[in-house]
């Protein structure tokens, strides 16, 4: 007896934690927007990671990561860009070279 009283008393600690962190409160929140959906998504676990993860507050780092993504996909178009420029340039005048070759 004294063991199911044990597990009651964690289990009412675990409870009232996971109330005073937010936790219960989103999930409710949570659920109810996806029982208010008009149209039922074909995942509801995928509806409930996406709606979680909009609801996190964004990390610093992973901020500071996408700009330096964003700064780096800059750079590799203005090498593509540059390299394709280089690329016709070339093309100009390769063929004069297999003209002076031939004579």
């Amino acid at each position: 007896m004294a063991h199911y009283k044990a597990a009651d008393w964690k289990r009412e600690q675990f409870r009232r934690y996971l109330e005073k962190s937010g936790v219960l409160d989103t999930l409710t929140k949570l659920l109810v927007a996806l029982y208010e959906e008009p149209e039922k998504p074909n995942s509801a676990l995928d509806f409930l990671k996406h709606h979680l993860g909009a609801a996190t507050p964004e990390n610093p780092e992973i901020e500071l990561l996408r700009l330096e993504l964003a700064e780096v996909k800059e750079k590799y178009e203005a090498v593509v860009e540059e390299n394709k420029k280089l690329k016709t340039k070339l093309a100009q005048y390769e063929p004069l070279q297999e003209e002076k070759r031939a004579e």
